[in-house]
């Protein structure tokens, strides 16, 4: 969850870090640190805060020379938020610096070692306590007459650490003797090398080296990286040996940036026609009315044996999920379960032989969702993934899957990550309907529809101001409910995720039927409703449902579809959104409910890219 750069090279190193954390702030921290080496000395500045109230004013009145060291944001796991609880963390002789994501399950019976054998500890984190256990290795290695030039030595010392370690680990390691040197590590924490001319990279995150260099390469778990500015080798501490694969990032470091808009998030909602485009394009085949996909691994035999599927995922990605499940049953007749990942990974879940598990991800690496990946395939399942990352974990290590194309989401709270895996979604499930009882005649209605859906996005986006007017209106609300019926109920949970997560107002997510049986107890005129009511087959219903709000005095704001002019005499407020065929409406309707979570934000004065007390990926339990 946290992020890490490393470089070595012929360059002043502190720049190089500071922009590579930058990059990575989006991923939520609550501090930040960097590790510089400079003729035999090792520097360590950290701050509690962000970059530019903490790390970066104590860099500029105490500037750290050195062309290699390792930087740090922090997302609090063990010990709060502090100066002395920020990476990076020093082992007991003072001659090695550590940043670490993950965790270290088994700090508390290795600290207690430590502590008898005399070793001090400053901090409350789990990650100064793999510090010491790694420094303890280097100076055995030392007294035993180990060459502490030779690279390779550390890359020992940490792996013999790592063997005594239990937990996930995401690292990068410098020593005081070895000027040119970093060491990393992974194991279920994403890590990669970024290859550059004269110089390399270690980060947690491409975004930290697109600046620099589109050549990675993906650690798997297990592997030790030595970096150096000539090169880098890597060994696995399963297997002594280990694959290596140069990847060219897709983006470069322009895709990246926030260009003329105030925030990431902004952006993100407002590339969300390209992005669907992108998600479309080569996946349509007209002539015969279906999808098509490059990546599935499985042929039109075994997707036709598939007799469930299970989808897993977290947050965001778990809404899109269920609209999968809705079009998937609708379209293809195959029993769908949806499944929380942290859940599914322990439960003991009967997957019978023709089940398919469907993993759905923006990051590629959310602990969770890899875990229920890894469970379902040791028990001998097909595992497809739905993501956003190419050269993630869960790409590699899934059979088979579909990569979403939308470009680098920095923003927080996803958003066109979703329209892209609903679209994803709603091919597949047109793909595996056709190959069963889906007419030719339905197929090509349904691909028409989606080709018209990025056009029909930028006429909501042209709503903007009237949306952030709307959104002025209801900013000091404390409290809302978001409701709609089959395709729209994930879209209501979505919304109020949303606003959950950027405005922190309370906000709750309801199938509008089921407001009656309890929730509506606390509509009031200070609470207001979101009704997503588009003309499709269960607006009467909803209708009526809405009616029973505006009963109890609740305030209404509309979402619905153009032409339907008789509902905004029956509301306070009322958003239009073209027409389109109801399995699709999703993709239409989520976006207003973006915006105006955003606009919210913004009126509440709220750090919109970066919410308290989230991340954007979750590598963490």
């Amino acid at each position: 969850m946290c992020g890490i750069i490393g470089y070595v090279g012929s360059s002043p190193a502190a720049p190089i870090l500071i922009e590579g954390l930058r990059r990575l702030e989006y991923r939520g921290y609550d501090s930040a640190g960097v590790a510089l080496l400079d003729a035999g000395q090792l520097n360590v500045l950290k701050r509690k805060g962000k970059i530019d109230q903490g790390l970066g004013p104590l860099l500029d009145r105490e500037p750290a020379p050195g062309s290699c060291g390792i930087g740090h944001t922090r997302w609090a796991t063990h010990g709060p938020p502090s100066d002395v609880n920020s990476h990076p963390h020093r082992d007991q002789s003072q001659s090695i610096a550590v940043v670490h994501n993950g965790v270290i399950e088994n700090y508390d019976r290795l600290k207690e070692r430590l502590l008898a054998g005399g070793h001090t500890f400053d901090s409350a984190t789990d990650t100064e306590v793999l510090a010491h256990l790694i420094g303890e290795k280097w100076s055995e290695a030392q007294a035993g007459g180990g060459a502490v030039t030779n690279t390779e030595s550390l890359a020992r010392a940490v792996g013999l650490a790592l063997r005594e370690v239990i937990g996930t680990y995401g690292l990068a390691v410098v020593c005081r003797d070895l000027p040119g040197v970093i060491v990393g590590a992974r194991r279920g924490s994403p890590l990669l090398v970024g290859v550059g001319e004269g110089a390399n990279y270690l980060a947690s995150d491409a975004a930290a080296v697109v600046a620099h260099t589109r050549q990675v390469v993906y650690l798997n778990d297990y592997d030790v990286v030595t970096v150096t500015a000539d090169g880098f080798s890597v060994t696995n501490l399963g297997t002594e040996t280990a694959q290596v694969q140069i990847t060219r990032l897709e983006f470069d470091a322009e895709a990246a940036e926030r260009g003329s808009y105030p925030h990431f998030m902004l952006k993100e909602i407002f590339e969300q026609p390209a992005t669907i485009r992108n998600a479309l394009r080569g996946r349509i085949d007209s002539e015969e009315a279906t999808a098509k996909f490059g990546g599935l691994n499985m042929t039109t035999a075994e997707l036709r044996a598939v007799d469930r599927i299970v989808i897993t995922a977290c947050g965001t990605s778990w809404h899109a999920g269920l609209v999968g499940e809705y079009l998937l049953e609708e379209f293809a007749h195959v029993p769908v379960e949806v499944e929380y990942a942290s859940e599914f990974r322990y439960r003991n879940a009967p997957l019978d032989k023709h089940t398919l598990l469907v993993v759905i991800t923006q990051s590629g690496e959310t602990a969770d969702t890899l875990a229920g990946l890894r469970e379902a395939r040791r028990r001998g399942h097909k595992a497809l993934a739905i993501c956003n990352v190419v050269g993630s974990t869960i790409a590699r290590e899934a059979d088979g899957g579909i990569y979403l194309h939308a470009g680098p989401e920095i923003g927080v709270a996803s958003t066109k990550a979703f329209t892209s895996q609903v679209t994803v979604l709603t091919l597949f499930a047109l793909l595996m309907g056709r190959i069963r009882m889906l007419s030719a005649t339905r197929g090509s209605q349904l691909l028409r529809a989606l080709e018209a859906v990025p056009d029909q996005l930028q006429r909501i986006l042209d709503q903007n101001e009237r949306i952030r007017q709307i959104a002025l209106k209801y900013a000091a609300a404390e409290d809302f409910f978001f409701i709609g019926r089959q395709y729209q109920f994930p879209v209501a949970l979505e919304g109020a995720l949303k606003l959950k997560e950027i405005s922190y107002i309370h906000a709750e997510g309801y199938p509008a039927a089921e407001m009656k049986h309890g929730p509506i107890a606390m509509i009031d005129e200070r609470t207001p409703t979101v009704v997503l009511a588009p003309a499709d087959a269960l607006y009467d219903k909803t209708h009526s449902n809405l009616q029973e709000i505006k009963a109890r005095h609740g305030p209404t704001v509309a979402i619905t579809t153009e032409g339907n002019t008789r509902l905004a005499a029956e509301v306070d407020d009322i958003l239009y959104v073209p027409a389109t065929s109801d399995p699709l409406c999703p993709l239409l309707t989520v976006l207003p409910l973006q915006l105006l979570a955003y606009h919210i934000a913004v009126a509440r004065g709220c750090d919109v890219d970066k919410p308290r007390n989230l991340a954007k990926s979750v590598t963490v339990e």
